[in-house]
């Protein structure tokens, strides 16, 4: 794939809040990738900190993001990465010339226990993991 034939290739994931989807997704690809792949997260309107519903469904599967904040979706983010996948941000999301869209639909865990966010953070585990294969060749 050209990004990784360039160098370290890089993934921006966005969702809404920052809160859930994109955290996770982004603390699975940091996690997965061993530091072969540059990950960044962000949200259109970011909540005051990660839903904590997620922090512990993520601890459950031995990543922890007690100490991550929601970041505010920029525009060098976005030109920064290869890669953007949107989750739910809608036309918040600005677009680049040159960059890989992708828009995952997936269920959003605001307001929901940890036993509806556990399989929408499974779901996110093998999308992150289907990434990953495309991202890096074999090694």
């Amino acid at each position: 794939m050209s990004e990784a034939a360039a160098g370290k290739p890089s993934v921006l994931f966005v969702c809404v809040h920052n809160a859930g989807r994109s955290q996770m997704a982004a603390a699975f690809l940091t996690h997965l990738s061993g530091g072969r792949v540059e990950v960044r997260s962000a949200g259109s309107a970011p909540a005051g900190t990660v839903n904590p519903a997620v922090t512990e469904a993520m601890a459950e599967s031995g990543i922890d993001l007690s100490a991550e904040v929601p970041k505010v979706l920029t525009v060098e983010a976005v030109q920064a990465s290869d890669v953007v996948i949107t989750m739910g941000c809608g036309d918040a999301c600005p677009v680049f010339p040159g960059k890989r869209y992708l828009d995952w639909k997936l269920e959003d865990p605001a307001g929901q226990g940890v036993e509806a966010v556990r399989s929408i953070r499974d779901e996110i585990e093998a999308r992150v993991r289907g990434l990953l294969a495309d991202l890096l060749p074999p090694q």
